[in-house]
């Protein structure tokens, strides 16, 4: 299992703490969730602090961008040390366009579905992709319930990567703990985000660990 903490739970006040603390971790990944207040009801973080965690780690960043018009910030993306870049399929009128020019690029095209968006609209993408997030909690906070139909589209996204040529990586943000993280191991599920369930326990190496044995 793959696992990439999120670092919208953790305390902005000692960022770089909590970034060291994954740096000791099995963390694979660090996810980096960049809210607008316009796609999503908040605001979260931007790219002059992405870059300054990617000079704190040398784990990849896994940047999901929930925000309108994501297709304007390739280049800032690439620039703040992204190695995968997310866009919502709902946010992008020309997405095969936008998967190209994350490659052209040089990061990993992943794109995001939200809890109310069918598989089947990833048909025609699924196979120039190289990851999709389903969001299993409806997107802009942290701390929501886990969706349980998750777990159907899990295996419905995992039907249409197998039936295609596609090598997609299948990841879930929302309400990922080690009961739900352990169901969404069970069905599919290649990559793991978790956000309070890794900042706000007494033991973050701990619940990372958890995760990565799933």
């Amino acid at each position: 299992m793959i696992v990439s903490p999120s670092l919208l739970s953790a305390n902005f006040a000692r960022l770089g703490e909590d970034v060291d603390m994954l740096n000791r971790s099995t963390a694979d990944w660090i996810h980096c969730d960049v809210m607008d207040g316009v796609f999503v009801p908040n605001i979260s973080f931007g790219f002059p602090v992405i870059k300054a965690v990617s000079e704190l780690t040398s784990k990849p960043l896994d940047v999901h961008l929930m925000i309108v018009n994501p297709q304007n910030y390739v280049s800032q993306t690439r620039d703040c040390g992204a190695a995968i870049m997310n866009v919502h399929q709902e946010a992008c009128i020309h997405l095969h366009r936008t998967v190209q020019a994350i490659k052209t690029a040089g990061m990993k095209a992943a794109v995001t579905i939200n809890p109310a968006t069918p598989v089947v609209l990833l048909e025609d993408i699924i196979e120039e992709v190289d990851m999709v997030l389903l969001m299993s909690v409806n997107p802009g906070f942290g701390g929501q319930s886990f969706i349980e139909n998750t777990l159907k589209k899990v295996r419905q996204l995992r039907q249409l990567i197998d039936s295609s040529s596609s090598k997609a990586l299948i990841e879930v943000d929302g309400g990922v703990n080690e009961r739900t993280g352990a169901l969404l191991a069970q069905t599919g599920a290649d990559v793991l985000v978790a956000g309070n369930y890794v900042f706000k326990s007494p033991d973050p190496i701990g619940a990372i660990s958890s995760l990565k044995n799933l």
